[in-house]
């Protein structure tokens, strides 16, 4: 397959348009050169990518998955350039980091922080989610560290342990009845609807509460604490995560309990075994090892 990354960018800033006109225009192509190179495309696939609708262009079922495998493509590809044309910068470059939520990102904030006082010319690049995705966006190269909040997998990862540990708690509207609790038992969460991650649901609570698990009612589940948090305020659920991750204060809407027994889990940063870093990637490296070490 003799396929070209120009094509695929060509690709991409069509889907996004729907219209061959406009994406001419963006690419400062003719729209003839930009369909010829769309019929290439196909004819090498073997596959229509595009339909054409009285409102434009849209994909194909075969569109849809070039185009969620050219935007990986495209960003490994414009990692790795950046890569190299950092390979002889001391002074700067740029790193990919998948963070998990927690507070406890605040550690690898102040790092930052003060490494860029030293590096000015180093950029960051900060991508969330919850620890399986970060750690999916590793293994495939397009990040160079994961901050994740379960036990690394020691085989594949090396890693630092980060300072304190999360709590997890229920949150719940400010005038909800359980709030009159200093902290929330497993009884009193069955009957109630509950939203969490999905990664705790089959790893934290579990742990906490034992064959209890099946009693609760998971309703949904969510990787962003904050899209949670709205449907708690609409009276949707209840939900199951980290403290200090919302506001729960005394100008909230909300507010937070933590279980009992307490539940708490740590957090971790890990990069791949054997893993090539850049030089500003290294350097970052080796001052999160001196600092968190001595948190």
């Amino acid at each position: 397959m003799k396929m070209e990354i120009r094509v695929l960018r060509y690709f991409l800033e069509i889907a996004r348009t729907g219209n061959m006109s406009r994406a001419a225009e963006t690419l400062h192509v003719s729209q003839p050169t930009l369909s010829k190179q769309m019929k290439e495309l196909e004819d090498e696939l073997e596959k229509k990518l595009f339909r054409r609708g009285r409102v434009g262009l849209s994909l194909t079922n075969e569109g849809m998955l070039l185009q969620k495998r050219a935007e990986d493509i495209l960003e490994m590809v414009d990692k790795t350039t950046d890569e190299f044309h950092s390979l002889d910068i001391v002074t700067g470059g740029e790193v990919h980091i998948g963070c998990a939520e927690s507070h406890q990102i605040k550690y690898l904030a102040r790092i930052i922080k003060d490494f860029r006082k030293k590096y000015p010319l180093f950029c960051y690049h900060l991508t969330s989610g919850n620890t399986e995705q970060v750690v999916e966006r590793l293994d495939r190269g397009l990040i160079d560290f994961a901050v994740i909040v379960e036990p690394p997998n020691l085989s594949k990862y090396n890693y630092i342990e980060v300072p304190e540990t999360n709590i997890w708690g229920l949150v719940m509207k400010k005038d909800d009845p359980l709030t009159a609790k200093s902290s929330i038992e497993i009884d009193d969460l069955i009957g109630l609807s509950i939203i969490c991650s999905a990664q705790s649901m089959l790893v934290d609570i579990p742990r906490w509460c034992g064959e209890k698990v099946d009693m609760l009612n998971l309703s949904g589940t969510i990787n962003l604490v904050y899209n949670g948090s709205v449907f708690v305020k609409e009276g949707v659920a209840y939900m199951l995560c980290f403290d200090n991750l919302i506001d729960t204060g005394a100008d909230s809407d909300l507010a937070f309990r933590p279980l009992n027994p307490p539940l708490d889990t740590k957090m971790y940063v890990i990069w791949k075994k054997h893993q090539v870093f850049t030089p500003i990637a290294e350097l970052l490296l080796d001052e999160m090892k001196s600092k968190l070490s001595r948190e």
